[in-house]
Parts: structure tokens; sequence; C-alpha cells
């Protein structure tokens, strides 16, 4: 047999080969996203766990921010003080790897408040917000009076916030106890899932993907 048509033939056999496998594999995966899809739409809505009532704040910019500016997306919350020598730099690092993961098509909305009204101005948080990129078209920071806050973040989001006396401070930051709580609220504004992201046996990175799989699913919903 000709040298160069026995190279041909081995050739175009190792190409029906590597096409079969690749399209074996495809089948394969494509059965796989099927049965998780499937086993997704089986599992049981988040729970609701109330209602966010109405708010007026204060974002970076000095602009008020209401729940109406909010209402028809899916929203995550934290509160911190940008003082917090504590897990305040860390859960806003978490929560601009959550900014990050978001799809482009996303309407989902970032929500950081302030504990710390008084020093946390809308000139403080926009500094802060640069210092950790985040995107202030899709993360808000926001502030205003203490009364206004803690409706929100108390009462509606059920995120605590107790200020520390003077005597009780380990040193001048040491200013609050609070949440280290995500929440996230849906379309309707309705409290929808609670994420713990600091303490014992939560490994890095699994709160992140719970807060991002929750958003997809409440994206989903009329």
């Amino acid at each position: 047999m000709n040298p160069d048509l026995n190279t041909g033939v081995t050739k175009t056999m190792r190409l029906i080969w590597v096409g079969v496998l690749l399209t074996a594999m495809l089948l394969v995966l494509g059965a796989l996203l099927l049965a998780l899809r499937a086993r997704q739409a089986r599992m049981p809505p988040p729970p609701v766990y109330g209602s966010v009532a109405e708010f007026t704040l204060t974002n970076a910019d000095g602009r008020p921010v209401t729940l109406a500016d909010l209402r028809g997306r899916v929203w995550v919350a934290d509160i911190i003080f940008t003082r917090c020598a504590g897990p305040c730099p860390r859960m806003t690092a978490q929560m601009k790897r959550v900014q990050d993961a978001l799809p482009p098509n996303s309407g989902a909305r970032l929500v950081t408040l302030t504990t710390d009204p008084e020093f946390d101005s809308p000139a403080v948080l926009a500094a802060y917000a640069r210092k950790f990129g985040a995107d202030t078209n899709r993360w808000l920071f926001l502030t205003g009076a203490k009364a206004e806050i803690a409706k929100l973040a108390v009462d509606s989001l059920k995120l605590t916030a107790i200020e520390k006396k003077p005597g009780e401070r380990l040193d001048p930051a040491d200013l609050f106890i609070h949440s280290t709580l995500f929440v996230i609220v849906d379309k309707q504004a309705r409290l929808r899932g609670v994420f713990e992201t600091e303490g014992e046996g939560i490994e890095p990175g699994a709160a992140q993907a719970r807060i991002l799989a929750t958003i997809r699913r409440l994206e989903k919903e009329r």
C-alpha cells in the first residue's frame, strides 16, 4: 500500500474518533445540564421572611434612594461602617466578588448600608466605594438618618446594628456590633434569603455561590 495513502487513512480515522469522542462528551454534558435544571426546578422556592418597608436614604453621590428605585429588581444587602477594623473590609471584599460574578445582563443590585451615618457621609462612602472597586451604577452605598437606617436594616432586613458604649470599646474604631449577614430581597421587595458570611465552618466562597444561585432563581420569578 502507498505509504502516503496509509498515513492519510490513519489521520482520517483519528479525526473520526476525535469527533466521536467530542460528540459523546457534549451529549454527556448536555444530559448533566438537563438533569441539573430539572433538579433545580423541583427545589422549593426560597421562603418569604417578610416585606421591606418604604425608606428614603442617600447614596454616595448625595442623591436620595427609595424603595421604588429597587422595586422590580433582586438586590443583596449588608451593613458595615467605613471605620471598621473588623469584619467590614472582608464583607465588602466579598460583596465585590459577588459584583464581579454577576452576569452583564443581570439587573441585580447590591446595597451596603452604614451603621455610622454621623461619620459616613456620601463623600466618605464614595471614597470607600472607590477603594474597593465598586461599580456604583450597580452597587449602592447608603447613609441617612439613624432612624431611617434602623427602619430598613433592623426592621425590614433583620440585620443587627448596636452601638457600643464608650467603656466597652477596645479601640477607637470598635464602635458597633453588627451583623455579618448578606440578605436578598426579591422583585416584590420581599426578604427571601439570609446568608452568613463569617464564622466557624463557613468555607470561603460557599456563601457567595449560594447568594449567586439565589439571585438567579429570584430573577427568573415574575
